[in-house]
């Protein structure tokens, strides 16, 4: 094989590489805001009314939707009065052990699985412009957990909400 046979199937190459290169450049697109206008830089969270008999949601809520804002949304705490986005909302329905199922081997014990059920209204408002990012009421979600585990049961399901949430923001930019 000559040189020129090498040289041409190695540019060839290089020049797919080059140009899947440029297409994935083309696609990708930084913004400092995980997927939201630039401007958007600062979030307040209000405490959430929690009509619910678990006082521990209040704080749960809050402290786990701060480190998604910050997180997948690279939004930074701020106070309302400076803040671009507000979040507010409310622990609308906890539910806990709900049967989810039995089972029993002759060999081990029984175990109960158990679930539960959490749900939340939530509005997010772009304080800039006065626009409405997300609006959701109802927003539920179940979580199962062995008996004696509700608070994976608990995280699993605000987690879930969570990702919702963080997807229907990002969904509108």
């Amino acid at each position: 094989m000559t040189q020129s046979g090498v040289g041409g199937k190695g540019m060839w190459r290089w020049t797919i590489v080059l140009g899947l290169l440029a297409v994935m450049a083309g696609c990708y697109r930084f913004s400092g805001g995980g997927g939201l206008p630039r401007n958007l830089k600062t979030v307040a969270i209000q405490p959430f009314d929690n009509l619910t008999a678990s006082p521990e949601l209040q704080k749960e809520v809050a402290d786990e939707l701060r480190k998604v804002m910050r997180d997948r949304l690279n939004l930074r705490e701020a106070p309302e009065a400076k803040a671009d986005v507000v979040v507010r909302g409310v622990i609308a329905k906890y539910e806990v052990d709900l049967p989810a199922g039995a089972s029993a081997d002759p060999r081990q014990t029984t175990s109960n699985r158990r679930r539960l059920q959490l749900s939340l209204d939530i509005e997010i408002i772009d304080q800039t412009t006065g626009r409405t990012l997300l609006k959701r009421a109802g927003l539920s979600r179940e979580g199962q957990y062995a008996e004696g585990g509700e608070v994976a049961g608990r995280r699993n399901a605000l987690e879930s909400i969570l990702s919702d949430i963080v997807e229907g923001v990002q969904s509108q930019w």
